[in-house]
């Protein structure tokens, strides 16, 4: 008996659960997989406070809004998945002894009379190349030269600190 007023209880929550969220069931691959946990936008909006929340402390969120698709993470999250992509440059000494790094990801080139100085300078250009990427996303993210610097312009967009960006940057050296 007391078992049945334990699923009964259960069965009553999911129902109004099921007033509150979509669900949506796998029946064989018509759906695809991320669908099925989608939320709508309409949902989100009604709720933006406990979503921010839940984003914040718990995981990030897929959405829905008609046929548009979005991911919602915290910047937490989104540092944990750019951990892969690493900024890396080929390190010149110059005949007046100044240092040149060329960083391969990106076409920046930057000088310095140190390596820290041009590690520096190099992270300077990172950050505002970014910034202008970032201001001009439709147009840099369209192009198709450009296209493969959105997840290190959203690095050193999070980053957001020229001396930790010079620090992360990987030198090898070049030949003159």
């Amino acid at each position: 008996m007391n078992l049945f007023h334990t699923i009964k209880c259960t069965q009553v929550t999911l129902l109004e659960l099921m007033t509150e969220c979509t669900f949506y069931f796998y029946n064989g691959g018509e759906k695809e997989m991320v669908d099925m946990i989608m939320e709508k936008a309409t949902n989100v909006r009604k709720m933006w406070s406990t979503v921010c929340d839940s984003v914040i402390h718990d995981k990030p969120k897929f959405i829905k809004r008609t046929r548009d698709k979005m991911w919602f993470s915290n910047l937490e999250t989104m540092s944990e998945i750019l951990q892969a992509y690493q900024f890396t440059a080929v390190k010149y000494i110059e005949a007046d002894g100044s240092v040149t790094l060329s960083l391969n990801e990106i076409d920046l080139v930057e000088n310095g009379a140190t390596e820290k100085e041009a590690r520096l300078n190099l992270a300077d250009s990172i950050l505002e190349y970014s910034l202008n990427y970032y201001n001009e996303y439709d147009l840099y993210s369209h192009s198709p030269n450009r296209k493969k610097h959105i997840p290190y312009i959203f690095k050193a967009l999070i980053i957001d600190n020229s001396e930790e960006l010079g620090d992360m940057i990987q030198c090898q050296d070049g030949k003159n």
